[in-house]
């Protein structure tokens, strides 16, 4: 069989049964989705519900507890073996569940964050998703994309593309459209085939696919690419290594606690289950599942936030960031240019005169509807600046589409930002002519003359970038176009032909300020974060936009790109700190940017939509990349991705990421500190000289249900009024810090001596239901903690019980639980409880709430005497 790169574009079309101009069809193109499946490469498939729940039997502790259990039945307590391995089932359910929420949630995002493509179906261009192109789709790509599928190349214009993650090869290839001679042409010599997951760095092309999913040449290396593995976060990492400590402490305390019940008398099995109880109930082996979920759920709820985070590590740095380094335009503005000053040789004009006003207007309004690269009949979409010129001149008469086929494109130079500017060549009836536009700079040197009138004049180039500096200063967006006569179509490269130009006019466009933006700015300000223009305009109209915003852009507060060149990097790292606005700059000096400042102890977010800006997206702590107007590959190397391209939207994120991680602490400071005081409550017991407090089941009781329906609401918790009041969290911070890991001692100190109180005060009595209310205690502490610590600083009263009513629900049921299993007959030799009288109940909670008085007056401290204020930032880890 010939392979596709010796094919011809006609045979290659021709046995795909696609066509050059209508491509497929809808219905055609949903049936071979249907027979090929989804252009994606597999990924290493998820565990399935039955060996997620499997898997929660693989904690040694856990199968510890089922011997025991078994053992016991074998011993002849049937209801403590029924219980416990209940328990245990509800226990690997639970744990089954969150995983599986967590597997689902995190899916999700990856289908979100799928790369898009540009297809024929039905002769016109459309948008679909990648997974959705098929053998046969008409594909077109450009500069900034990342190539869907294995494409049998038809056309081309200046492409090349980055195989690197193919071959290795680390300069782009140049592509072609003509059928190879040798049929066993490796792969890096395939120059008419554009290869799946590659970039095209530069031009654009139209290609047919021949291959999707695992028959693509990528697929062929799937291992290489497998992106199933979740990488664990700093903050899981962080709580996996304390947890492995804490665990090796907890099993000394346990054999303490063993061998000291053995020395009261006790029986050596009930000694047993209650050492293994108390492990498994203090051991914290599932805060890295939940900070999972807590990230996975939180990048779900920013998606609908319009910003889809594409790597969880992100949403934990969120909270860090103390630079944003923003593109303006489309970000800080609302990226829809208008036309408003036209000024030729001639005069000045707020809007293009129509087709009639003579030969320089004729010329101009050629020049603006054909000089782009917009979609053909879409208007509405693509560049921005090049929509803008395309609408004005259809507002005068400037038909693209009939000028189009009156003056057809032969040849073009694209816009790239290092030439800053683009060539058209378009055939005429007698020879051809050259449109060109571009920054003023780049195009009025390169004019000999200019038209008016009368036919071509001597220019004044001094007066027209004198021009452009003024309406640069006004905040206009200039670009100069001009035009050159050609005899006849010419041979040479587009390039080549921009020399003796005939200068046409200065365009001024501007771009409205987001309503949003300004507000944004000052939110980052008060959140201790510096906002950083970093646009590529004129200094002048960056000036201008920083000042609506109420950035400080004058002085040496703004620095362009030339200045930015000629610094040393030690030269710049004194001066970005005092830098707000980066003007003309280049994208390749974003990278320096970033890195000066990282090298100066900030933590920096940072943002892109073009090619040459995915290295400084990578090398940023935080990369950000527009999700309407940029790049694929701009968002395949960013963290987050803005749906609506607004800067807001980042402060937004970033209020967010600071919420979640706030609740992960909140989640994290709730279960230690319960695991805390059930680890002191039967340490310190048999230390005193009092019987084991509480039964096995009863400890289980308290991991599963008092532990864990309200940890988990926990983590719904709505941000606390300070979220964006607060200096950055630094980056190196533990989660421990800034008091939790004190607040996790005393407090957990706080509810054992609460609970060892109520068993001196039953057991001292002599009631035989001593050991139910030191459970029931325990329970009370645990639930009025969980009301205390919704906030770090603000009170109960002022959060407000119904703000959080996952929280109010899940200590209502578990209060009701809890005196179902007192008070319930059927339950009670379950659970080995016994009803309390009402007074020693309410004796109970009044213990327990001392928890809620004690933590409210710890808040106090914080808010009136800078309590933990001074806090190592390190902590335990």
């Amino acid at each position: 069989m010939t392979p596709w790169h010796s094919k011809d574009a006609a045979a290659a079309l021709a046995e795909l049964g696609s066509d050059a101009k209508v491509g497929l069809g809808s219905a055609e193109a949903a049936a071979r989705l249907a027979a090929h499946g989804p252009n994606e490469v597999a990924l290493e498939a998820g565990r399935g519900p039955l060996r997620m729940l499997a898997a929660q039997f693989a904690d040694v502790m856990i199968l510890v507890l089922v011997v025991a259990a078994i053992v016991s039945g074998v011993l002849g307590e049937i209801v403590d073996t029924v219980a416990i391995l209940v328990i245990v089932l509800l226990n690997a359910a639970v744990g089954a569940g969150q995983e599986y929420r967590a597997q689902r949630a995190i899916a999700a995002l990856r289908r979100m964050a799928a790369p898009r493509a540009r297809v024929v179906r039905d002769g016109a261009d459309r948008i679909v998703c990648a997974r959705e192109v098929v053998p046969g789709d008409l594909v077109r790509i450009e500069a900034g994309d990342v190539v869907p599928a294995d494409l049998r190349l038809l056309e081309t214009s200046d492409l090349q593309v980055d195989e690197s993650a193919l071959t290795g090869e680390s300069l782009a290839v140049d592509k072609a459209s003509h059928a190879l001679d040798a049929a066993d042409a490796p792969i890096a010599e395939r120059s008419n085939i554009a290869f799946k997951s590659t970039s095209v760095v530069r031009g654009r092309g139209t290609g047919v696919t021949v291959a999707t999913a695992a028959a693509t040449q990528i697929g062929h290396i799937a291992e290489l690419l497998r992106s199933g593995r979740e990488t664990r976060t700093p903050l899981q990492e962080r709580l996996a290594r304390f947890g492995r400590r804490l665990a090796l402490i907890i099993l000394v305390i346990c054999a303490v606690v063993f061998g000291v019940g053995l020395l009261q008398g006790q029986p050596p099995l009930l000694m047993f289950l209650t050492s293994v109880s108390l492990a498994v109930a203090a051991v914290p082996e599932a805060l890295p599942a939940v900070v999972t979920i807590s990230l996975a759920l939180g990048a779900r709820k920013l998606a609908r936030q319009r910003a889809l985070v594409r790597r969880l590590p992100a949403v934990e740095a969120l909270g860090s960031v103390t630079y944003i380094c923003s593109d303006k335009t489309g970000t800080l503005t609302q990226n829809r240019m208008t036309v408003s000053a036209v000024e030729t040789a001639e005069g000045s004009h707020e809007t293009l005169p129509g087709a009639d006003a003579g030969p320089l207007w004729q010329r101009v309004g050629e020049t603006m509807a054909l000089n782009n690269d917009l979609p053909p009949g879409d208007v509405a979409a693509g560049d921005p600046t090049e929509r803008a010129l395309v609408e004005a001149a259809e507002a005068a008469g400037f038909r693209r589409d009939e000028l189009g086929r009156q003056l057809p494109r032969v040849a073009d130079a694209p816009f790239d930002s290092t030439r800053k500017r683009m060539t058209t060549v378009h055939r005429r009836e007698h020879g051809a002519v050259v449109l060109v536009k571009g920054a003023p700079e780049e195009v009025l040197t390169r004019c000999a003359a200019a038209l008016t009138r009368h036919g071509p004049a001597a220019l004044d180039r001094a007066a027209f970038l004198a021009r452009a500096d003024a309406l640069a200063r006004q905040g206009y967006r200039v670009l100069a176009l001009a035009t050159r006569e050609l005899d006849a179509p010419p041979d040479a490269p587009p390039a080549s032909l921009e020399r003796e130009l005939t200068f046409l006019a200065l365009v001024g466009m501007t771009d409205p300020l987001r309503p949003e933006s300004a507000q944004a700015v000052a939110d980052c300000r008060t959140a201790g974060i510096v906002p950083v223009m970093v646009t590529g305009d004129h200094p002048d109209t960056a000036r201008r936009i920083a000042a609506d915003l109420g950035m400080d852009g004058d002085g040496d507060r703004l620095l362009g790109a030339k200045d930015l060149a000629a610094l040393s990097d030690a030269a710049l790292r004194e001066r970005v700190r005092h830098v707000r606005v980066y003007a003309r700059v280049d994208p390749e000096q974003k990278i320096r940017i970033v890195e000066a400042l990282q090298d100066s102890g900030e933590y920096v977010a940072m943002t892109g939509d073009g090619v040459n800006d995915a290295p400084a997206l990578e090398r940023a702590a935080i990369g950000v990349a527009m999700g309407k107007g940029g790049t694929d590959v701009a968002r395949e190397a960013a963290d987050i991705v803005l749906l609506d391209d607004n800067f807001a939207t980042i402060v937004s994120a970033v209020r967010e990421g600071r919420r979640i991680y706030d609740d992960i602490r909140k989640f994290i400071k709730y279960t230690l500190t319960s695991n805390s005081g059930e680890v002191w409550t039967l340490f310190l017991a048999p230390l005193l000289g009092l019987p084991i407090p509480l039964l096995p089941i009863q400890i289980l009781w308290i991991n599963l249900v008092t532990d864990g329906l309200p940890g988990l609401a926990l983590s719904a918790e709505p941000a606390e009024r300070d979220v964006m009041r607060r200096p950055p969290r630094p980056p190196g911070e533990s989660v421990f810090a800034r008091g939790l890991w004190q607040h996790m001692l005393w407090v957990g100190l706080l509810i054992g001596g609460l609970a060892l109180t109520a068993q001196a005060w039953g057991h001292g009595r002599g009631v035989d239901y001593w050991q139910t209310m030191v459970f029931t205690t325990l329970v009370m502490a645990q639930l009025f903690h969980a009301l205390a610590i919704r906030s770090d600083r603000d009170s109960l009263l002022r959060r407000g019980l119904a703000s959080n009513p996952l929280l109010l629900a899940a200590v209502l049921l578990t209060l009701t639980a809890q005196l179902a299993i007192i008070y319930v007959p059927a339950l009670q030799p379950v659970f080995k409880t016994a009803s309390l009288p009402l007074p020693d109940l309410l004796g109970c909670i009044a213990l327990g709430a001392v928890t809620l008085v004690a933590v409210e007056a710890e808040k106090w401290l914080v808010r009136h005497r800078g309590l933990y204020a001074g806090a190592d930032h390190a902590g335990p880890t």
